[in-house]
């Protein structure tokens, strides 16, 4: 099953991209003084939100077109898991990101940093999310 397929593998994809986020490039820019710590992090959310949003979307769109050929409900429970970093993203993330890009990175202090930092850890959410609707789909395709 093609679709199944494609779920499956922009899952893993949009799961890839989470994690090397956690551990490799917040760390790194955790590194940077506060002014620059703003400054990376603004064009790499920009960058990341188009490629992770359009992921969960075409991913949950696979998951559902699955579930509607096959009726198995793995399927559909692997793109709703999937597709749940939206409202992870809007309601847990987004307000944080907002105050995040609303901050000159001249004006970035220790504050600015802890945003930063607690923001690193709600993104592990999608990280999981994105891992949980992975394996769901592989589950779904035995």
């Amino acid at each position: 099953m093609l679709a199944g397929e494609l779920a499956l593998t922009i899952a893993a994809v949009f799961t890839g991209a989470a994690i090397y986020v956690n551990v490799a490039e917040q760390p790194a820019r955790l590194q940077l003084d506060n002014r620059s710590l703003l400054a990376e992090w603004k064009p790499s959310y920009r960058r990341g939100y188009v490629m992770q949003a359009s992921l969960a979307i075409v991913g949950g769109f696979f998951g559902l077109v699955a579930y509607l050929s096959a009726l198995e409900w793995r399927w559909l429970l692997g793109a709703i898991v999937l597709l749940a970093n939206w409202p992870y993203t809007i309601f847990m993330i987004m307000p944080t990101n907002r105050r995040l890009m609303d901050t000159p990175p001249e004006a970035a202090t220790t504050e600015t940093r802890r945003m930063l930092e607690r923001r690193g850890a709600l993104h592990a959410g999608r990280s999981a999310l994105g891992l949980l609707a992975t394996l769901i789909f592989l589950w779904a395709k035995w």
